[in-house]
């Protein structure tokens, strides 16, 4: 089995194959002060509610964009897992990825972006253009010719959300969900229409927009924690697929499984 883990800034997200079969997945709160010994406790009680062995692990796959915990996850997977853990695979600069990246410093895009775009392509083919919304919101395109091509990073909405109530004293906390109406009649309608629709249109726009910079009708796909709520009220976004970066790190193993045996 192949354990995939998707270090974000707000959640690690976990993954585990069994071939291409996903036969489990876990979203954690992402915390820079956790310990080896906290995150190892909390893998192996994940494993031993579902009942997986660790025994069972033949391989680990990391993409991280939270370096302080690089150091804690690969002690914690060497630990668990042994000599497999030991080998685990970390997404960086020089990884056999199958798509030239043309971005002026590849090793500045986000190992997640270059997962997502990887497993897109694959699973879509292109043009392409995806859609992060996680801490940040990333638009990644790839390029009828299956390249890399660039993308943009935007807030995400959590983060305008907590600007919004930070700075304006008299406005209260809201979910973040469609509301009643678009024209709100009370202050938590008000907000919950801004954030949503404001949000929603600010996506779909773009999305308008590198399209008619790439040429053609290139697919849209929506992933990370808010990709249900936002794509299913868009006009542009094609699907939605919450495992596409877990995919991604399936297929990058199997990349490079060869290279490092």
């Amino acid at each position: 089995m192949l354990l995939a883990v998707d270090i974000g800034n707000s959640n690690i997200v976990v993954g585990l194959f069994r071939g291409e079969t996903l036969e489990a997945s876990w979203r954690l709160t992402t915390s820079r002060s956790q310990t080896v010994d906290e995150f190892s406790l909390l893998l192996a009680g994940l494993f031993s509610a579902g009942g997986f062995d660790t025994k069972q692990v033949r391989g680990a796959i990391v993409a991280s964009v939270v370096p302080p915990l690089d150091s804690m996850v690969r002690t914690a997977l060497r630990r668990m897992f042994g000599k497999f853990g030991e080998e685990a695979l970390f997404v960086s600069p020089g990884l056999k990825t199958g798509m030239p990246i043309h971005y002026d410093s590849p090793a500045d895009v986000g190992a997640d972006r270059i997962v997502n775009a990887v497993a897109g392509l694959a699973a879509y083919g292109a043009p392409l253009i995806i859609v992060d919304f996680g801490t940040a919101t990333t638009f990644d395109v790839v390029n009828a010719q299956g390249e890399y091509a660039g993308g943009i990073i935007c807030p995400g909405i959590a983060i305008s959300a907590d600007a919004l109530f930070s700075r304006a004293a008299r406005l209260q906390r809201v979910e973040i969900r469609p509301p009643a109406k678009l024209i709100g009649t009370t202050t938590v309608g008000s907000i919950q229409s801004g954030l949503f629709y404001g949000y929603l249109s600010m996506v779909d726009g773009l999305i308008e927009r590198l399209r008619a910079e790439i040429g053609g009708e290139a697919k849209a796909i929506a992933t990370g924690g808010l990709a249900p709520l936002m794509a299913g009220a868009s006009r542009t976004l094609s699907a939605c697929d919450e495992q596409l970066t877990l995919t991604g790190l399936r297929l990058l193993w199997q990349r490079n499984a060869k290279t490092r045996s």
